[in-house]
């Protein structure tokens, strides 16, 4: 099958979900439309002969609820697919199934998959640097094998790792706030919170019920005045740093 057209969909709160996919799609093609659905989702059509690349991270093991609901708004009439899983370097669990599974209750046939590994967007010093050169082109090579099977007209869907139902996930116990001190209510974060969590009119504030603890506010705030309780922060990364000890090479399934 001849390639027509090579997009990229992915939800990235910390920006390095989207560079895996912009990686992986420009492989693909020289030209691909990007569509980041971080903050927002857009409504998008695809068909036979159109390739996508969807990434998502991976929260405790699950792809984040608000991104497989953001799914909802694409429709995939037979175009190929290939799906992300990007993680902080514990484990990627059941999300690149669960990913999978979204996607092609969208209409599109997952032809490949891989679990990729990106710097932890809590605990930042945990797989720092990452994607590196082997990352890169561990992603150039699942390209590769992309392009080699469609040109085979290969859509047989490989098998990926996981498990249904999936790992229960319980969200993350701590939310970002804001230093009162350096915060000027300039009102990025509450613009740009995937899932409305922080009030328009009182940025330096935080719902916890409605927040993901996705560090999207974190990453974007031009004056660095959101963060985690640093006592509960430390607990977290004295957990992490164990369970992420050992370095976790990319996996591609095509």
């Amino acid at each position: 099958m001849e390639i027509k057209n090579v997009s990229a969909v992915y939800f990235s709160p910390g920006g390095s979900t989207a560079l895996c996919a912009k990686r992986v799609a420009a492989g693909l093609a020289e030209d691909f439309a990007a569509h980041d659905f971080t903050s927002r989702p857009e409504r998008l059509g695809f068909a036979e002969g159109e390739l996508v690349v969807f990434a998502a991270p991976v929260f405790g093991g699950r792809i984040p609820g608000v991104f497989a609901d953001f799914l909802g708004s694409v429709e995939g009439a037979g175009a190929a697919a290939v799906c992300l899983a990007v993680y902080g370097g514990r484990d990627y669990d059941d999300a690149l199934l669960e990913l999978a599974d979204r996607v092609r209750e969208r209409g599109f046939r997952v032809v490949a998959g891989a679990a990729l590994v990106a710097r932890h967007s809590i605990v930042t010093e945990i797989a720092a640097g990452r994607p590196d050169e082997g990352d890169r082109a561990a992603m150039d090579e699942l390209a590769a094998r992309v392009k080699a099977r469609l040109a085979a007209d290969d859509f047989s869907e490989p098998a990926l790792p996981g498990n249904r139902p999936y790992k229960k996930y319980g969200g993350v116990p701590m939310h970002p706030g804001a230093n009162r001190q350096r915060c000027v209510k300039c009102g990025k974060c509450a613009r740009e919170c995937p899932v409305g969590a922080i009030p328009l009119d009182e940025p330096n504030k935080t719902d916890d019920k409605r927040c993901i603890t996705c560090m999207h506010c974190v990453f974007v705030c031009p004056n660095f005045a959101r963060g985690l309780n640093p006592v509960m922060l430390a607990a977290t990364r004295t957990m992490l740093k164990k369970a992420c000890a050992d370095r976790k090479e990319p996996e591609l399934f095509a």
